[in-house]
């Protein structure tokens, strides 16, 4: 009988968003969480279009990934940038105080890595945030989606978009998405389509051996009490669709039995292995 319920499970999974081999025996697939800084904010009223955080201060920790695959390394997300690391006070940016403590490259270094060894490059959404080191990995393979990259090259650049940080993008190796991808083509690391947030917002779903699945929630919520009560930011593009995307992804996740990262949740970053440790 549990095999039945398991059986049915999984062909819900393939049949509902396509993850094909995400039940099959996983490969040796490796998860690092990384440090790519922390926003202040004095005012996070800009997370809800409810006014629950009007004049309500917080701090958001802004992670980065490294999945290690048999057939090559991704980068989910690259932060602030490692320029920020020689502000030790910080960086003021229209109210908000950017710090980055430990640069990113340094953090790869640990592990022998230097940024041209990284084979895949790939981004839940293009706001500054999640870019400040996409010109690092000129040498890797940029994973792109359509829709945002259409936005961002478009006459008016989405909010919190900064071009010039994705300007490397011309001069790479591309890989043009449409929804749904498979990274290394057996169900193991999945880029799956939740738009909303900006026009082509993106999550993570990876499948370790030891650890089961993992959603990289990218800002799919910002915060657990964003998730909790499905609140939409005042800054995302389309709030249709971003309900939408929080159905499909919660959806996915009581399917998969996975664990939600909510990215720049810092209870989230300090329950994950400290790096240089990792999930499996």
């Amino acid at each position: 009988m549990f095999k039945k319920i398991v059986d049915r499970a999984r062909l819900l999974a393939v049949l509902t968003f396509g993850l094909v081999g995400i039940a099959d025996a996983a490969p040796a697939v490796k998860l690092y969480a990384l440090d790519c800084g922390r926003i202040v904010f004095k005012d996070m009223r800009m997370f809800s279009d409810t006014g629950d955080y009007d004049n309500v201060a917080g701090t958001l920790v802004d992670s980065c990934y490294l999945i290690q695959h048999p057939k090559g390394t991704l980068i989910w997300d690259t932060g602030l940038g490692d320029a920020l690391a020689d502000a030790r006070d910080g960086v003021d940016n229209n109210g908000i105080r950017l710090f980055v403590d430990q640069p990113l490259q340094a953090q790869l270094g640990t592990l022998g890595l230097k940024p041209s060894d990284i084979n895949y490059l790939a981004f839940s959404h293009f706001h500054f945030d999640h870019t400040g080191n996409a010109g690092l990995f000129t040498s890797a393979t940029w994973i792109l989606n359509n829709v945002e990259l259409a936005a961002m090259t478009g006459p008016e650049p989405p909010f919190g978009v900064d071009p010039s940080r994705l300007a490397a993008y011309k001069n790479v190796r591309q890989q043009i998405i449409k929804g749904d991808y498979d990274v290394f083509g057996d169900g193991s690391v999945r880029i799956l389509k939740a738009y909303g947030h900006t026009p082509g917002h993106q999550v993570l779903v990876v499948h370790l051996s030891k650890a089961g699945n993992v959603i990289l929630a990218g800002d799919l919520y910002h915060t657990h009490e964003n998730r909790k009560h499905r609140r939409v930011p005042a800054i995302n593009v389309d709030r249709a669709d971003t309900l939408a995307a929080m159905d499909r992804v919660e959806h996915l996740a009581k399917t998969l039995h996975a664990r939600v990262v909510v990215q720049h949740s810092a209870e989230d970053f300090r329950a994950l292995p400290k790096f240089p440790a990792f999930l499996e």
